[in-house]
């Protein structure tokens, strides 16, 4: 008898994990086609044919080639956020040298924001901008806002541990993203150069002492 219902609860809860496991699919297949073809010339045969699903379960689990174009780009920029995420958290106000552990972080940041992924994500961003005015939106609250304010709280913490002297953290972080980003985007060309990994590191360290000359805490004030 127990056995019955065993077999009862885990028929559904396969089920489900497989749907949720077939959706995921679709998306990263939709991604990679997207990326590739562009919203116009991409189909929805293609990214059937490159989740290795029917082309009907593609309209069973989105509406359309509009909404599976705008929640795929959602995914995306959510699981590269994830990465940028895991990256800041290890600033924490008891570093010892904290030069060094910003220029480690802003490196590590800019190989997030240099992957495949990431700019891929970006050049669609904005070859699609006017057709889906608010995909800025979507992806800027799946990306860049979650990761500026995430670092903003943990530049929050060093200045109230003395390491940092600031009044706006949230200012002050998206300076610091800034100061990354800019750089290695006109090096990158739109992702179309691989940036050296010596050049990453460059940027990253130009950026921090940029960055602690106006933020950081001056000798005799601690």
């Amino acid at each position: 008898m127990s056995g019955a219902n065993v077999s009862k609860v885990s028929v559904p809860r396969r089920a489900a994990r497989g749907r949720i496991d077939k959706r995921q699919a679709i998306l990263d297949a939709a991604f990679l086609v997207f990326a590739r073809e562009g919203y116009g010339r991409a189909s929805i045969d293609a990214i059937a044919d490159a989740a290795s699903v029917a082309k009907p379960t593609v309209y069973n689990h989105f509406g359309g080639k509009e909404d599976l174009f705008q929640e795929a780009m959602a995914a995306t920029a959510e699981r590269s956020t994830a990465r940028s995420l895991a990256v800041v958290a290890g600033l924490t106000g008891e570093v010892e040298d904290l030069a060094a552990s910003l220029s480690d972080v802003g490196y590590r940041l800019l190989l997030c924001y240099s992957s495949d992924d990431a700019w891929a994500l970006r050049r669609l961003l904005y070859a699609e901008i006017v057709r889906f005015p608010d995909l800025f939106d979507t992806v800027r609250g799946h990306g860049p806002r979650q990761v500026s304010e995430a670092l903003a709280d943990r530049l929050a913490r060093l200045a109230l541990a003395g390491r940092l002297r600031l009044t706006e953290p949230v200012r002050a972080a998206e300076q610091f993203v800034a100061l990354l980003t800019g750089p290695a985007e006109g090096r990158a060309v739109l992702g179309t150069r691989v940036v050296p990994d010596d050049e990453l590191r460059a940027i990253a360290e130009a950026a921090v002492d940029t960055f602690t000359r106006a933020f950081g805490v001056r000798e005799g004030e601690g």
